[in-house]
């Protein structure tokens, strides 16, 4: 390695050093969310509420600091993450090895899963299996997509931007099911009493918090804020106000 290099990686490092030192004690979190998913985050009379986003405000407030919220697509949220425009995305997202290789994730928040929603009249879909040859909506970006991609090839996936476009697929009857995390698809058929839930789960996943793997430290310490929020019954609160069944 000749002394030209050396000394312009010595003066890259130096430069390099303060900015990751200074972006990993700010005051204010950056989190982006793509907030169309109840009852995880959505917006409610103009307001940006659900279990993530009071989860994210409780966790920064543990943390003492501040949250500055950007609402994106989906698709855009890891890509974000890996381009820096934010720090945090908070969008039940399940964690999996592929998106281990490009971001952190903190402790599970949350376990989950992916289910079949259907309506309720259709009785050619009974469990997971039945989805072979039929029409599938999945939001893009998904681990819904991927799950049907590599598991249920023979599936017909329809992949659309928004999670209300895949529900709004099966009801007009352009599909005839939808794949999706667990507590999006009950709170859904809650006010819909033509679809239903099928019992037989798809997959069993864990939810996490994507952050950027430049900063290790703002990991570190939301693990040790959500478990400060376990421990003092706050959470339990929150699951109970947004996830229970009753």
């Amino acid at each position: 390695m000749n002394r030209y290099f050396i000394r312009l990686l010595a003066a890259f490092s130096f430069g390099l050093l303060p900015a990751l030192a200074s972006a990993q004690t700010v005051s204010v979190i950056r989190v982006a969310t793509d907030a169309t998913f109840p009852p995880f985050e959505f917006f409610k009379d103009g307001k940006r509420t659900g279990f993530d986003i009071e989860l994210i405000e409780l966790l920064a407030k543990n943390m003492g600091k501040k949250v500055e919220w950007t609402d994106i697509d989906f698709k855009g949220l890891i890509p974000g993450l890996v381009s820096r425009r934010f720090d945090v995305a908070s969008s039940a997202i399940y964690i999996t090895e592929e998106r281990r290789r490009v971001v952190h994730f903190t402790d599970p928040y949350y376990p989950g899963g992916l289910v079949v929603l259907t309506k309720a009249s259709n009785t050619a879909i009974r469990q997971p299996s039945d989805l072979a040859g039929k029409k599938v909506s999945v939001q893009v970006g998904t681990k819904s997509a991927t799950y049907l991609k590599e598991h249920y090839p023979q599936t017909e996936r329809i992949e659309v931007e928004k999670n209300q476009e895949m529900f709004n697929l099966v009801e007009i009857g352009r599909a005839d099911a939808a794949v999706t995390g667990k507590p999006a698809a009950i709170e859904y058929v809650k006010t819909r009493p033509g679809m239903k839930v099928l019992d037989k789960q798809v997959s069993v996943e864990l939810y996490g918090y994507a952050v950027r793997k430049d900063l290790p430290q703002l990991t570190e310490e939301m693990n040790a804020a959500l478990k400060k929020a376990k421990l003092d019954g706050s959470y339990d609160k929150l699951v109970q106000k947004w996830l229970s069944s009753k």
